[in-house]
């Protein structure tokens, strides 16, 4: 089994910066990827950008490039998501989701991911 915690969501302006944070414990080493997720009330989990563990490979949701930059701590288990030049169309809960499953490249869809944190609310104020 696998824990994730996700931190470091919050209230910010427009503009502004975030650093989300996602601990992994368990059985951390059968990783194969990690990424982020989004979700708004009423609308399907959407992909914000992914990191395979070997590579490492990276992927990014057209809406956040140059504006987000995924990365790992691999001592500590973390993966941290940089949120720079936030906009409201952000504000959602962010989740970090890991992947035991053998994959080559990011798979932006959710159902490929097995574990997935509690999430935290990230609000973008105009």
């Amino acid at each position: 089994q696998v824990q994730l915690v996700e931190s470091g969501g919050g209230l910010v302006q427009a503009g502004g910066s975030l650093r989300l944070s996602c601990a992994a414990s368990g059985r951390t080493f059968s990783t194969y990827g990690m990424t982020w997720f989004r979700q708004v009330p009423g609308k399907e989990r959407e992909f914000v950008a992914g990191m395979t563990w070997s590579g490492p490979s990276t992927r990014y949701a057209d809406s956040v490039k140059g504006r987000f930059t995924i990365s790992r701590d691999n001592a500590k288990n973390t993966l941290f998501l940089q949120m720079n030049s936030l906009k409201s169309s952000d504000t959602a809960v962010y989740y970090c989701a890991l992947r035991v499953r053998p994959v080559v490249v990011v798979t932006p869809l959710w159902r490929e991911y097995d574990y997935w944190g509690q999430g935290t609310q990230v609000t973008v104020s105009s």
